[in-house]
């Protein structure tokens, strides 16, 4: 299984980003490439603690889902909404300038230490590692999103 925790992972994921363009099309989904460049940093920093969503997990999400999300290869389905924090038509972090946004997205994969223990919205309370496999795995999803 993928993990931010191999540099080769990170290395992996950057080149992908950095083939990305604001006109990129997309295959699925209504986020547009600059939305997801957001949406992943958002993601980014609720796994670091900077940003604090309302969970909504539950015991379902925390056990079965979490574990086919987490611990198998099978692909996350298309189309499932994401939580209100994370979404940049609600209150997840609204693109401004490409360029910025993307750096800062490209930092945080390279600087990504997520918190052991810290609670996840959905999948509740993660292990450093569990953290690590889902920041290749969100990255992942949403770069085959736009085909890359």
């Amino acid at each position: 299984m993928s993990t931010l925790a191999h540099s080769a992972a990170k290395v992996a994921v950057r080149q992908r980003i950095e083939r990305l363009t604001p006109g990129t099309p997309r295959k699925w989904g209504r986020m547009t490439p600059h939305q997801m460049v957001c949406h992943l940093t958002d993601g980014y920093r609720m796994s670091a603690g900077e940003r604090k969503p309302k969970a909504v997990d539950n015991f379902v999400s925390r056990s079965i889902v979490r574990l086919i999300a987490l611990h198998t290869p099978l692909a996350w389905p298309k189309g499932v909404k994401t939580i209100p924090e994370a979404d940049q038509e609600q209150g997840g972090t609204k693109p401004a300038e490409w360029d910025r946004d993307l750096t800062e997205l490209l930092r945080r994969i390279d600087a990504f230490k997520p918190l052991e223990g810290y609670r996840h919205p959905i999948f509740g309370p993660l292990t450093e590692n569990e953290w690590n496999v889902w920041g290749f795995r969100h990255a992942d999803h949403h770069l085959r999103q736009f085909g890359l």
